[in-house]
């Protein structure tokens, strides 16, 4: 995940053209598209996930069969980074690639061979008290570091990826002999994580913990943004809990993570960790939530159903109060999230778009992730992408990482893990409720649930 620094990357001139290009055969592909029937709403969910699934199931690293950190088409990475593997990320794809089993999107024997080739290469990978780092070479195993103290456990991307493990132990818990061996390793790689550790003895969860610097990040995780799921698995660890206070007076601030701001008459609910009052990056409502079920879901804090609708919506009406002033921002035109974004000069950097950075630049996964939160508005948005704007947007893995319409047309033809993953699950969710219904189901993400005071009533 790539929300802690910013890469600049050159586009290449070939990109440009590209888009240009594009223009031109949107208007063909306007026309065509007026003589042919449109996909129903079945065929293009199909359409969508089957393609964005191919990220993690044809494009993964052959190695480890992880995901990559990113994937760019043209094969121009910058160094050589087509073999750094991403955790976090590679728990998105643990739980896109059960979906894809269940679509029959994907050989089920396959993907048992995947499963397993992912399990046994993170069980050879180092792990500091039982967590994993942000990246990881797929090739050798060693690790990639994010940062020059960023070189040891990542806690947050450690809760992203065993969101995956329990969901693909759930799934396969109950089949047959090689199904069960494999729930049976995921189980293992869960268990060992220890939460409790990275409280250093204080009130609350810190990111980061390496041997060569230990603390030195000093970064605890307080307040709203994406690592809710942090603190829900701390607190459901069999072996490894945090104390319920860890969450209550660190995470929750001691009850000054509520507050009574609003934006465009929708309550904020909690304070999101940005500077003003219109929410933060879409992907606090997704990473979260791929695995718990926000659906009835309240603490003393908040309703998280309603805290999602409402960050959704707010970024939704921030997007329309633009639109008469921007070529890009229109009712199926929407989203800001953390993505490949366009730079001044028109090449390709990377930032984490809201209200608060707004770029003009549009991502896919924003509006799309959100669908279980505002499905006729994500539809809308998701047909207008693919009918309308094919030809610019649609590539190998499903829609590009980000696009804006301002001057001349401009995409990113890249791709990323972690804006690719929660598309694909999150339909899943929106369809058939299958993922949330795994996540749910494990007997100690209740048990956590209930020791942090929180209530989920289906």
């Amino acid at each position: 995940m790539l929300n802690r620094s910013i890469y600049i990357l050159s586009l290449s001139l070939f990109l440009v053209t590209g888009c240009k290009n594009a223009t031109n055969k949107t208007e063909t592909s306007e026309e065509a598209s007026n003589n042919s029937p449109k996909l129903t709403e079945a065929e293009l969910l199909d359409t969508v996930q089957k393609q964005t699934l191919k990220y993690f199931w044809d494009f993964a690293e052959p190695n480890s069969g992880m995901a990559r950190e990113r994937f760019h088409p043209d094969g121009n990475y910058p160094k050589d980074d087509k073999h750094v593997v991403t955790t976090g990320g590679s728990g998105f794809g643990l739980m896109a690639l059960v979906a894809g089993v269940e679509r029959g999107f994907i050989p089920k024997d396959s993907a048992l061979i995947r499963f397993n080739k992912i399990a046994d290469f993170l069980d050879s990978t180092p792990r500091f008290h039982g967590a994993w780092s942000h990246w990881l070479n797929g090739e050798t195993g060693e690790i990639q570091a994010f940062g020059q103290k960023d070189n040891g456990g990542d806690i947050v991307e450690t809760s992203f990826l065993a969101q995956g493990f329990i969901v693909v132990r759930e799934y396969y818990k109950n089949g047959t002999t090689e199904e069960k061996a494999v729930a049976a390793k995921f189980d293992k790689l869960w268990k060992g994580i220890e939460w409790n550790w990275y409280t250093n003895d204080k009130d609350g969860i810190y990111w980061h913990w390496s041997p060569e610097y230990e603390w030195e990040m000093d970064f605890m995780i307080e307040g709203y943004n994406e690592c809710l799921i942090t603190y829900v698995l701390a607190a459901s660890s069999p072996d490894h809990a945090i104390k319920a206070n860890a969450y209550h007076d660190g995470w929750a601030r001691s009850g000054k993570i509520t507050t009574g701001a609003e934006a465009f008459s929708y309550p904020l609910i909690l304070k999101h960790n940005t500077r003003g009052n219109m929410g933060g990056p879409l992907f606090w409502a997704h990473y979260s939530y791929l695995g718990l079920n926000p659906k009835g879901l309240s603490d003393r804090y908040a309703n998280y159903w309603d805290l999602n609708v409402n960050h959704t919506l707010i970024n939704y009406e921030y997007a329309l109060s633009k639109a008469d002033s921007s070529k890009t921002y229109a009712e199926n035109s929407w989203g800001l999230t953390a993505s490949y974004t366009r730079n001044q000069d028109n090449s390709t950097g990377y930032t984490a778009h809201s209200p608060d950075n707004d770029r003009g630049v549009v991502s896919p996964t924003a509006a799309i992730s959100s669908i279980p939160y505002t499905p006729e508005k994500s539809l809308a948005v998701m047909r207008f992408f693919f009918e309308d704007q094919n030809d610019l947007l649609w590539g190998p893995a499903g829609f590009y990482d980000a696009y804006s319409l301002e001057g001349e047309p401009w995409v990113s033809q890249r791709y990323l893990a972690i804006d690719q993953g929660p598309m694909v699950v999150m339909i899943e969710n929106y369809r058939s409720g299958l993922i949330w219904d795994l996540f749910m189901q494990a007997t100690e993400v209740q048990e956590g649930l209930k020791k942090l005071d929180f209530q989920f009533t289906k």
